[in-house]
Formats: C-alpha cells, structure tokens, sequence
C-alpha cells in the first residue's frame, strides 16, 4: 500500500520509545515533520543514561541512535521533574524514581509519599526539557524549556503522562493531568523547548541535509 504521507514531509526520528512523549511531539510539530520513535525495533542496545545533567544525558541518547541510524535526522529528549525542597530530585531519575521497576504511577506515589509533609513554597518544583537535535554524530544544537508550578498533595486529571497528574503550572487552578492537550501544548515545558527546535531547524535546515524518504 502506498504511503499517504507527502514525499516532501521529512522524517524526525525521537529517541524514545514512550508512547505519551511520541503521542505529545507529534502534537506539537503537527504536519511539518513525520515523527517516528523506537518502539518498533527490537534488540536495541541498551542506552545507558550516566550524565548528571539533562543535557548531558539528552546527548547521550542522540549520539547513539545516530550511530542506529546513519543518515537520519535525529532529535533526543532528556526530561524530568525538579523539586527544589529535595535537592533536585527527582531530576535526572525521574523516570526510575521509584525503582529500576518504575512506573507512571510507582514514580507519582512515591513523590507524593516523600513531600506528605512539605507544605506551601516546599511544594514549588518545576519541568525541564533539553532537546539535542543531531545526525550522523554532528550535534545542532542544544534547546531548553522550563515550566514552574508547584506538587499537589494527591492526583488529578487522567490526561499527559508521568508526573502531569500531580502538577500544577504557575497562574493555573488545575493539573497537567486535567489541562487539555492544546493548552498544555501551549505552556509546557516541551513545548518551550520544540519551538526552539523549530527556529533551530529553520535557520539552518539549509546545512542539514534532511532524509526525506518514508
């Protein structure tokens, strides 16, 4: 069956297999771009995240799937959730938080569990994005968004992924879990960092010489 996808929408491929991160980047670059993620492969190696930083480990991950799939322009994401209160976590962990068994909900009880009695500014925390944009080991460039909010003490919403359901944006009443896809996609921090990635991609799209088979 031939594609239906235009033969001039260039391929992106995001260094992830999370289906809720694939589901939010193919939002937020629409019809530019024919996202693609990792969950279809099988036998990857594993990429082991070691950086300290999310830009570090955001690299990390770039520069291997180039070297997965020379050729391809490839864009990694290194994300995670900062509660000042406690240090930075769960920062750079936050997606195994609660374990190397981790889950959406084990990371989001067990955050609630660890802040039961922080109250009022303890509870401020904010999300961080990096994204690198590279291909064939050359990076492009390195783009951050930030949004800061504060924890509630228990769930709200069933919308987003991860830690939505227990954070609240600044100057908003409701969680990410219950604020809707286009408002969310409007003040998040990924968003933040994709229009970056955006301009990035505009300015220089002339020096990246894009696939554009599907």
């Amino acid at each position: 069956m031939p594609s239906r996808t235009p033969p001039h929408r260039p391929v992106l491929w995001i260094a992830t297999a999370n289906p809720g991160k694939t589901r939010e980047f193919k939002g937020l670059f629409g019809s530019q771009f024919l996202v693609r993620d990792l969950h279809s492969f099988k036998n990857l190696p594993v990429i082991r995240e070691t950086g300290k930083t999310f830009e570090a480990n955001a690299k990390i991950k770039a520069l291997a799937l180039c070297r997965i799939l020379p050729g391809q322009l490839i864009l990694a994401d290194d994300s995670g959730l900062v509660v000042p209160a406690l240090g930075g976590r769960p920062g750079v962990r936050s997606a195994r938080f609660s374990g190397p068994n981790a889950t959406n909900e084990s990371n989001r009880l067990k955050l609630l569990r660890v802040m039961m009695k922080l109250q009022n500014t303890a509870r401020k925390a904010y999300f961080e994005a990096t994204l690198v944009l590279a291909k064939d080991g050359i990076v492009f460039g390195v783009e951050r968004g930030r949004v800061w909010g504060r924890i509630t003490h228990r769930e709200y919403g069933s919308g987003g992924f991860g830690y939505d359901p227990i954070f609240i944006p600044k100057s908003f009443s409701r969680t990410f879990g219950q604020l809707s896809p286009r408002t969310k996609a409007r003040i998040s921090h990924r968003a933040q960092a994709v229009r970056g990635v955006m301009r990035l991609l505009s300015s220089k799209m002339h020096k990246i010489a894009v696939n554009n088979h599907n």
